[in-house]
């Protein structure tokens, strides 16, 4: 079963601050609006760009969407 794109950059939290990908996991985690069950790129996009959060950036998000796409593609 596909994990939530939440709950796969879960793993990334506690990693190093200066990394953006460990700082946007912390942010989602801290994130009670966060879309925790979707698996959805335009449903988790869209929250993020209309939260317009830094600590929630779109270059982490894509990075971290690529990475997540690749391991549950299949």
């Amino acid at each position: 079963m596909r994990k939530s794109f939440y709950h796969f950059v879960l793993t990334y939290r506690g990693g190093d601050w200066s990394d953006q990908k460990s700082r946007f996991a912390e942010s989602a985690f801290d994130d009670h609006g966060f879309p925790k069950t979707s698996t959805s790129f335009e449903e988790i996009s869209s929250y993020i760009e209309t939260k317009a959060d830094d600590m929630l950036s779109t270059s982490a998000f894509d990075e971290l969407w690529d990475i997540y796409r690749l391991k549950y593609e299949n």
